[in-house]
C-alpha cells in the first residue's frame, strides 16, 4: 500500500493537579482555544475542547505524525506555562501527571461533542472523579487508584 491513511478520533481527559477548581469562567474559553491551537500546531484537528473547573476534555483527530504522549506533553506543558501568565494567583497552576485517552467511533462524534459541550450541567450532579472512573470502567481499563489522582 503506497499511502498511509488515518482518521483516529481520540477523546482525551486530564485534570488540574489534585483536581483543584482553578479553571475559572473568566479563563476557560481562552484556555480551550489555546489548547485547541496546540493541537492544531501538532497536526491534530481539535473537534471540540471543553471541560469544567478542574479538568479538560479534548476530542481531536489524532495526527499520524505525533504520538499521543508527545501531544499531551506539549499541550499540558505549554498551556500550564501560559495559564501562569494570566494571573499571579495562578502561579502554582499544574496539570495532573497522567491522562485518559479513549478512541471514539466516528458514528459517536456528535454524542461526544454534546457531552463535552455540556460539562457545566453534567458536573452539577457528578464529580470529575466519578466521571473519570466511569470512563475507565466503560473502556475496561485496569488501574491502581493509589496512582490515579497524582
Amino acid at each position: 500500500m503506497g499511502q498511509s491513511l488515518v482518521k483516529q478520533y481520540t477523546h482525551i481527559i486530564f485534570s488540574t493537579k489534585h483536581q483543584q477548581p482553578l479553571i475559572s469562567d473568566s479563563i476557560e474559553e481562552e484556555l480551550y482555544k489555546y489548547i485547541g491551537g496546540i493541537c492544531k500546531n501538532h497536526g491534530c484537528h481539535p473537534v471540540i475542547v471543553g471541560g469544567h473547573k478542574d479538568h479538560v476534555h479534548i476530542l481531536c483527530i489524532l495526527s499520524k505524525k505525533i504520538a499521543l504522549m508527545k501531544l499531551l506533553e506539549k499541550g499540558k506543558t505549554n498551556s500550564s506555562k501560559w495559564i501562569k501568565t494570566l494571573d499571579i494567583r495562578l502561579s502554582n497552576f499544574y496539570w495532573q501527571n497522567g491522562y485518559g485517552a479513549f478512541s471514539v467511533d466516528s458514528r459517536q462524534i456528535e454524542k461526544v461533542k454534546i457531552y463535552i459541550a455540556n460539562q457545566r450541567d453534567h458536573h452539577k450532579v457528578k464529580t470529575f472523579k466519578a466521571e473519570y472512573l466511569e470512563f475507565l470502567k466503560e473502556y475496561k481499563i485496569e488501574y491502581n487508584e493509589e496512582y490515579l489522582w497524582d
